[in-house]
């Protein structure tokens, strides 16, 4: 009887060692890292958030090193964030014309770029404000958008309205969506009436369709994420460029830059023509 007992507790002991081996060899293997990635940084403009004001006479100071009447699209010294929320609230359509002319891209027949889409309108039609905002410029260019204005608003996007026939709105004006800008026209480089109406973003252009639905006549969303890293990029040819010079300039390749604009290795570059790149 006592021999029995004595190999039952000496198998409990052997269970027992055995179960703390395995144990202490379990802990003994290294744990398994999984490095996370970095978020990027996304820019939420203030008035996002409940009960935040919308200032009108600073619009997207959070977002701009300044205000200025001088120029158009340079922004050299902003800093533009990886991401910005731009939200779509209290949006008015430009114009009721539901027709695309023109769309946004690259133009390989003209060799050159459209940053922005034309909407059909008759010399006289009421153009409006599509957001709240502040006149930034009220100007007249006879080789480019004709009579032309630029509205900061404070989602972060400056509009930009081009060939009217008029302007009803000067520099530093506060507007509110909806508010008549100006009237449609075929004033500067252009070869029929109609609106040529631009998205952007301290100066990068964004496509407008992905936003506003002209032929519907509504927003696309309710709130549009710009990434910088998913934007188009284009280059302006200079004298001596080549393919293969462009591409290492612009840190891609001369397959991607021909895929991009629908040309050959062996196309001939003029300078002055504009290449997509990104």
């Amino acid at each position: 009887m006592y021999m029995r007992i004595a190999k039952r507790m000496v198998l409990l002991l052997c269970v027992a060692l055995s179960a703390a081996l395995n144990v202490t060899a379990q802990d003994a293997v290294p744990a398994h890292m999984t490095w996370v990635q970095p978020m990027e940084r996304v820019l939420q403009p203030a008035h996002l958030s409940a009960g935040m004001a919308v200032d009108l006479d600073t619009p997207a100071s959070y977002l701009y090193p300044e205000w200025s009447n001088q120029y158009v699209h340079n922004f050299n010294d902003a800093n533009l964030p990886d991401s910005v929320i731009i939200s779509m609230k209290g949006y008015f359509m430009p114009t009721d014309s539901t027709r695309i002319t023109d769309k946004f891209g690259y133009r390989p027949r003209r060799a050159r770029a459209h940053l922005g889409i034309d909407i059909k309108v008759k010399i006289g039609d009421t153009i409006r404000a599509a957001f709240d905002g502040k006149v930034r410029i009220s100007r007249y260019e006879r080789r480019g958008y004709g009579h032309y204005l630029v509205i900061r608003h404070p989602n972060g996007l400056e509009t930009v309205y081009g060939h009217l026939s008029k302007k009803l709105v000067g520099e530093n004006e506060i507007v509110h969506a909806g508010d008549p800008i100006g009237l449609g026209g075929n004033t500067g480089r252009s070869t029929g009436s109609h609106l040529h109406f631009e998205t952007r973003i301290l100066g990068q252009a964004i496509n407008p369709a992905l936003m506003f639905d002209f032929p519907h006549q509504t927003a696309v969303t309710d709130y549009y994420v710009y990434s910088k890293n998913t934007r188009e990029v284009y280059y302006k040819v200079r004298s001596g460029d080549t393919l293969s010079r462009i591409a290492i300039k612009n840190e891609t390749t001369v397959a991607n830059i021909c895929k991009l604009n629908g040309i050959s290795r062996n196309a001939i570059i003029k300078v002055g023509q504009t290449l997509r790149v990104n």
